[in-house]
C-alpha cells in the first residue's frame, strides 16, 4: 500500500535544502508519494516572527545550517543571490521581490504536474549548493526543469498567466501547514502528524514504518 505525505517547503530554508535529498531517496526507496507544498518563506509571510526578536536568531541560523551540512556531507552557500531581498544589517524585506515570486510560483506548478519533489530537489541546489553563481540566469533553472523532467519556459508561462491562482493555492499550503500544528519549514505531515526540521526525517520515516512503509 502506498502511503502519503505532504512536505511543506520554502526555496529559503537553508533546511528545506538540506532535506531534499533524504526525502527524495526515501521515496525512491520505499512505497511512499510526498507532495510538495511550497509556502512562502517567513521573511515574505510573516517578517516579524523572524526579524524583530533576538538578533541573534538570523545569525544563529546560519551558523547552525552550515554546520549542519558540514555534518551531512552536503555542499552549502549562502545563495547568490538571496531569494529573498533583505538588508542583512537592518533586516528590513525590500518591497520589490523578484526572486522567489518566481521560484514558489514555480514550485507549485510543478506539484500541479506530479513533480515537486523532484523539481525543489534541483532547483535548491542551484540555490544553495554555492556550484553557480546567479542562479536565476541563463539555462540554470531550465537545465534543473528539465532534469525533473519538467518544461521551464511551460512553467514560467504559467506562472506569470497563473500568478494568482498559484498563488492562491499557496496560501492554502500555508493554511494547511497551521492547521497541520506548525508553521517552520521543512514540515512532514503523515497522517495529520507534522515533523519539522532536517533532523526529524528519520523519526518521520520510523512512524511511517509503523504504518506500513515498505519498500518498493
Amino acid at each position: 500500500m502506498t502511503l502519503s505525505a505532504d512536505l511543506f517547503f520554502s526555496f529559503r530554508s537553508p533546511y528545506s535544502y538540506l532535506s531534499m535529498g533524504r526525502y527524495k531517496t526515501m521515496v525512491e526507496t520505499y512505497d511512499l508519494d510526498i507532495t510538495l507544498r511550497t509556502v512562502w518563506p517567513i521573511a515574505i509571510r510573516d517578517p516579524d516572527i523572524l526579524f524583530t526578536g533576538n538578533p541573534a536568531v538570523g545569525r544563529y541560523i546560519v551558523i547552525d545550517s552550515m554546520r549542519s551540512a558540514q555534518m551531512l556531507g552536503i555542499p552549502m552557500s549562502w545563495p547568490r543571490p538571496d531569494p529573498v531581498v533583505q538588508n542583512m544589517v537592518t533586516r528590513e524585506i525590500a518591497e520589490d521581490q523578484p526572486y522567489i515570486y518566481r521560484i514558489g510560483r514555480l514550485g507549485q506548478a510543478a506539484t500541479r504536474r506530479g513533480k515537486g519533489l523532484a523539481f525543489a530537489y534541483e532547483a535548491s541546489k542551484l540555490i544553495w549548493s554555492g556550484e553557480i553563481d546567479g542562479w536565476h540566469e541563463g539555462d540554470h533553472l531550465a537545465g534543473a526543469a528539465e532534469r525533473a523532467g519538467l518544461d521551464l519556459a511551460e512553467m514560467d508561462a504559467e506562472v506569470v498567466s497563473e500568478a494568482e491562482a498559484l498563488d492562491a493555492e499557496i496560501e492554502e499550503n500555508q493554511k494547511a501547514l497551521e492547521a497541520a500544528g506548525h508553521w517552520g519549514v521543512p514540515t512532514l505531515v503523515f497522517e495529520g502528524e507534522p515533523f519539522f526540521g532536517q533532523d526529524r526525517i528519520a523519526m518521520a520515516q520510523w512512524r511511517m514504518e509503523q504504518k506500513g512503509l515498505t519498500k518498493r
